[in-house]
């Protein structure tokens, strides 16, 4: 499969530990799916809830997680609150 360019997403190290997320925001791909996906908000919704953000970038995000489905899904359960508090203590 050819790699599709996603204008709206980027991936930077110093930003988000290098998630994908939309370009110029620290608004990660995972949190889109996540609201879209799991919570049942409309991309509509999403940009009234957070109004920096503007439809191309939200429809962008989607099709940027169904194109890295696997990859988008890990750092969903690996940034889980429970997850996440899990690992820290038994890091101590």
């Amino acid at each position: 499969m050819p790699k599709v360019d996603h204008p709206h997403i980027t991936n930077d190290p110093a930003i988000c530990g290098g998630s994908a997320v939309i370009h110029g925001t620290r608004f990660p791909v995972r949190s889109v799916a996540t609201y879209v996906l799991q919570h049942g908000c409309t991309p509509e919704e999403l940009v009234a809830k957070f109004p920096h953000l503007i439809l191309a970038q939200i429809y962008d995000a989607l099709a940027y997680y169904y194109d890295n489905r696997e990859d988008i899904d890990r750092e969903i359960v690996e940034n889980h609150e429970e997850y996440v508090r899990n690992n820290a203590l038994l890091n101590h």
